[in-house]
């Protein structure tokens, strides 16, 4: 999934290297690309692979529902609240450097994630690693801005998202092996040689670049938006538990609510700020970043829940769970760089209405079937639609949100549809995780209803009431990010350019390159 995490690259990046892309021959230039889907697999694996491999985290560390929540949202929340310091901080200190930091960053944390002893500690690593993913995600993007002309962007940013989904999706299937068969701690030991090949071939191949003209970070911005996203995060997540009317979450809501409202203050008088609000002028910009919230949830939001189904009631290996993936893996490596090219030439907006309405019908498809169905009449069509629409909409995504900046913001804009994404993917496991811990409660009907959903999560047999309790539950959160990922295919039907303004937007690009 993450592999469709994207940012917009234009003149700007280019502006400050030289700019590099021109001088480069076309070998170079695939080295280059190599590099950042290399760095980028770091994430991309991780995050997939440990998707499937929760219900054994969370049997091992004896951890309960909340705190396996955590280990998912720990990532997001640091990643989420970084990632726009991280795009400014590549255009003002070089792209090629915040890129590399960023990987040695998340290696590191990655070791001290495979060491945890018990998941307090699991989760104080993946909030480290979510710091280096701020840095390593954006910088990658804007590295491929930086090297590649407008009119091959479409192209190269479709294969980046093709290579990362064969890496993204080929992770549950590692995940569930490693979780079935071995430790799945060796999920982080993995990102130990990618790394290590990553900084090799990014020294010898990626040229630096920077924005001469970038100023400053803002870091009282960050930590408003990660303590205020944090603060509704750990609501969301305890109310379950806890009770709505307990004075901890009620001061968690409310606090959290005047923290973000303090940084949208704080970002409109801010000098240098993390995220220019005066880019939100923008229709475009405006439209596919809400696009981007609302199918990114949806997509987010069903990957975390999709494993516990498939394991503890269709009776999946963690194995097979993972192979369930496949058909996603398979669909995006093989067409995402021709979806970049249809957008290239015929323009966003068909791609962008149509790519996430596939994408909400292949998650409906995933409702339908009933406990104990297998592969086939199970998970397959729906994975193979909504690897379909998907497909249809990251490249465009990318090339979209990259046309519709001024020059001189690509880190930063970047930073932002990247934030987007991430809090969309925070949003989704709180916001989901409590409509799952309502329907369950409601469809259980005993007293001690929650606490049965925690052993139903952490793998202990099931009476048949429990397991379509549970089921009843996941039909309702996927159906809720079907309907979410078809109001994304809407919004991107009313807002995303038509051929004639991608056409226009591509000659300006094309134009500043060369002023450059």
């Amino acid at each position: 999934m993450s592999a469709a995490q994207h940012g917009p690259c234009d003149a700007g990046q280019v502006r400050s290297a030289g700019p590099p892309g021109q001088s480069l021959s076309a070998a170079r230039k695939r080295w280059v690309l190599a590099a950042t889907v290399l760095g980028s697999s770091l994430t991309f694996i991780d995050g997939s692979a440990l998707g499937v491999a929760l219900p054994a985290i969370q049997n091992d560390l004896g951890a309960g529902p909340a705190a396996v929540q955590w280990v998912s949202n720990a990532y997001l929340l640091t990643l989420g609240a970084l990632v726009l310091i991280g795009g400014a901080a590549g255009d003002r200190f070089g792209r090629r450097r915040v890129f590399l930091i960023g990987v040695a960053v998340f290696t590191l944390a990655s070791i001290a994630c495979g060491l945890a002893p018990n998941v307090e500690l699991l989760i104080a690593g993946r909030a480290v690693q979510g710091i280096g993913a701020a840095l390593l995600t954006p910088g990658a993007l804007a590295v491929i801005g930086a090297t590649f002309p407008p009119d091959e962007r479409g192209k190269a940013f479709g294969t980046w998202a093709g290579a990362g989904a064969i890496f993204g999706m080929v992770g549950p299937l590692v995940g569930g092996w490693l979780a079935d068969q071995a430790d799945w701690r060796f999920i982080f030991w993995i990102n130990v040689p990618l790394a290590i090949l990553t900084i090799v071939v990014t020294l010898r191949a990626v040229p630096e670049s920077r924005d001469e003209t970038a100023r400053g970070l803002d870091w009282p911005g960050a930590v408003l938006a990660m303590t205020g996203l944090g603060a509704l995060t750990w609501s969301l997540t305890a109310a379950p538990d806890l009770g709505w009317r307990d004075p901890g979450i009620l001061a968690g809501l409310a606090g959290g609510g005047v923290l973000l409202a303090a940084f949208l203050w704080a970002e409109a008088r801010e000098k240098h700020p993390m995220m220019p609000l005066g880019l939100f002028r923008s229709p475009v910009f405006s439209g596919i970043n809400l696009l981007t919230l609302l199918l990114y949830f949806a997509l987010s939001g069903a990957m975390f829940f999709l494993p516990y189904d498939l394991i503890r009631v269709q009776g999946f290996s963690a194995t097979m769970a993972g192979a369930a993936m496949l058909p996603f893996a398979v669909v995006m490596g093989l067409f995402s760089g021709f979806a970049g090219r249809l957008a290239d030439r015929f323009g966003a907006r068909l791609s962008l209405s149509v790519g996430p309405v596939l994408a909400g019908v292949g998650l409906a498809l995933l409702a339908l079937p009933g406990p104990g169905a297998g592969y086939v009449d199970g998970p397959l069509a729906g994975m193979t639609m909504m690897a379909v629409g998907m497909t249809l909409a990251v490249g465009p995504l990318t090339a979209a949100v990259m046309g519709a900046v001024p020059p001189g913001h690509t880190g930063i804009a970047s930073g932002v549809n990247n934030a987007v994404a991430r809090v969309a993917g925070l949003l989704a496991v709180a916001l989901l995780g409590v409509l799952l811990s309502a329907v369950f409660v409601a469809r259980a009907g005993v007293p001690d209803a929650r606490e049965l959903l925690g052993q139903v999560m952490a793998g202990a047999d099931l009476e048949a009431a429990a397991a379509d309790a549970f089921h009843a539950a996941f039909r309702v959160v996927i159906l809720t990010c079907a309907a979410l990922a078809v109001l994304a295919g809407i919004i991107g039907g009313l807002t995303a350019p038509k051929r004639s303004q991608t056409a226009l937007r591509q000659r300006k690009a094309r134009q500043a390159y060369k002023d450059s």
